[in-house]
Parts: structure tokens; sequence; C-alpha cells
């Protein structure tokens, strides 16, 4: 890994393996690894996210699976950030301590959502607490303001946080307001910070904002499509970007219909790469047959620009 390089492009939010009995399978991280590289064309990933089911996951299994994620990804993955955010203070700051000393390229933390901060102030408070653990890793805000609650807006929190927070690096910016989006990227004029975005439906119309690239759980099998999309935007040829977007918004439309979250994107994940995910933790459960059998006939059934 090359930590210092800078991050943008595609950052596939990968999913956490399971055993049939709901164990966490370390024994397919290599081979994960090697299908995003070569398969995919992604070379960055954010482990332990919402995708990854890192909230769900014991402290021990979380530290289990970013060290095998930076041994598995050593000299094949330019990044892999460890999401280290937790309810509770103390673990956060140990899963930081934790990436930093195994070499992460960078850790993120959300948003606590049982007691929320309620402003500005309370949110750097608690990130700053975190950060200041690993001061030498670079740390990016994770905003997701479905899942946790905390809508406290992104160009609010941007304002002196350097000071504050000196290895602030950015932000996971998986939220559909593309205004706060717009006057972030509008407030870094100097580019000294990254903006990924976490709406993989939505990722032509960040891109066109100024978005450095995207976090998402669709590159995990749709990386080398979407790819394609980015190398069509920068061309300029917005009309095949247009085409490719569209093509993923189609899918994504389609499996939302039936019902998608973490468990279905396992089941995807599975029946693309032929690695077994395995099942989601409780709460969630297993992705339906039916399901399956719906989705991979979508999936098969698009035609692709480049032919595939």
């Amino acid at each position: 890994m090359t930590p210092r390089k800078k991050l943008e492009g595609l950052v596939a939010a990968t999913v956490t393996p399971m055993t049939p009995d709901g164990q966490i399978n370390l024994s397919v991280i290599h081979q994960y690894v090697d299908y995003l590289v070569s398969e995919q064309n992604v070379k960055n990933v954010f482990v332990n996210g919402t995708t990854g089911e890192g909230l769900s996951l014991s402290i021990q299994e979380r530290k289990q699976l970013a060290e095998e994620w930076i041994c598995q990804g050593k000299n094949k993955l330019d990044h892999v950030i460890i999401h280290v955010g937790a309810l509770s203070l103390p673990e956060s700051q140990e899963l930081a301590r934790h990436a930093a000393a195994i070499g992460a390229s960078g850790i993120a933390v959300i948003a606590p959502f049982f007691f929320k901060p309620t402003n500005k102030d309370e949110l750097i408070a608690f990130l700053q607490k975190v950060a200041s653990e690993a001061p030498a890793v670079p740390f990016y805000y994770y905003h997701i303001p479905h899942l946790t609650g905390v809508k406290i807006r992104v160009e609010e929190l941007l304002d002196g946080i350097k000071k504050q927070i000196p290895t602030f690096q950015g932000v996971k910016f998986s939220d559909t307001d593309l205004l706060d989006l717009a006057q972030c990227i509008s407030k870094n004029e100097s580019k000294q910070f990254a903006f990924l975005y976490g709406v993989d439906e939505q990722l032509l119309s960040a891109l066109a904002i100024g978005a450095n690239g995207a976090v998402g759980s669709t590159f995990n099998y749709l990386g080398r499509k979407t790819n394609l999309m980015l190398q069509a935007f920068a061309k300029p040829d917005l009309a095949l970007a247009q085409k490719y977007q569209v093509l993923t918004g189609e899918f994504l439309n389609f499996v939302i219909k039936l019902g998608f979250g973490v468990a279905q994107t396992k089941a995807v994940m599975t029946f693309v790469s032929g690695i077994p995910m395995g099942p989601p933790r409780l709460p969630l459960v297993n992705a339906s047959e039916e399901f399956i059998i719906k989705a991979k006939a979508k999936l098969d059934g698009i035609v692709w620009p480049d032919g595939d």
C-alpha cells in the first residue's frame, strides 16, 4: 500500500464475509482483494463500514478484519481505510490506535447515533478525541445522516476543522444533499480535502459538482463499469457517462423495489464474484432465493455500452 498517495477514484465499501454459522470468514479476504483488483479494477477499500456491518461486529472482530485487509492488500491495494466509529468513545479510540499500529492508510468515523451530537462543536469534539489517537493517520468524517439521524451539514463542519483535527483529509459523503456537497467543494478551493460520494446511483451528479471519487457498495461488483463511467466523464464524453449511470440506476431501482440492503448486497457479491460472502448478522436476515434469481437475471440482462 502507498498511504500517502492521494485518495481519489473508486473505493469499495467491503462486505464482511461470514461462515454459514455467522462467524467472520478471514480465509477469503485474499481472494476478495485479488478479485477487486483484477476483475473490478478497484484498488481502494473502506473496511468495517455500513456495508461491512461494522457496528454489528465485536471490537475484536473489527481488529481482525482490519489486520487481514491490510495484510492481504500489501503491494496490491493503494488505500485501506478503516472505519473506527463506535457509539463508545473509548472503543472508537481503541480502534483508531489499532488501525494506526497496523499501518492503515486512513481512518474514518461515523457520528455517534444513540446519544447524538446536536451541533457542530459537539460532533467535532467527538471526532477530535478519536483522531488524536492516530496522530499520523489521515482522518475522514463519514457523513450518513439517513442512518445516524445526525443532520449537521458538512459545510458547517468544515469551518476551522483543520485547526482542531490536523489530520482531517476529507469526507465520505453518503447523503443526497448535493447542495451541501457543492458548498463543501466550493470552500475547498485549495483542494486539500477529498470529497468521496456515497450514493452510487447519483455519482455522476456528484462528479459534475466536483467530487473526487466515491465510496460505495456497488463498486464490489460494478467497479469496472463505474470506472468506465469515470473515464467517460473525464474525456469528457457526458453522453457515454450518462449511459453507464442510467444502467447502474436501472439495476439499483429494480433491486430496491425487491428490498435491497446489506444482506442482498452480500448475495449479489456471492453470485458475481463466486466468493462465498455468507449470511448477514442478525437482526439482518438472508436474501431470499427469489431475490437472488431475479437480481441475477436483471444484472445478466443489462447491455452495457462496452459490450459486456
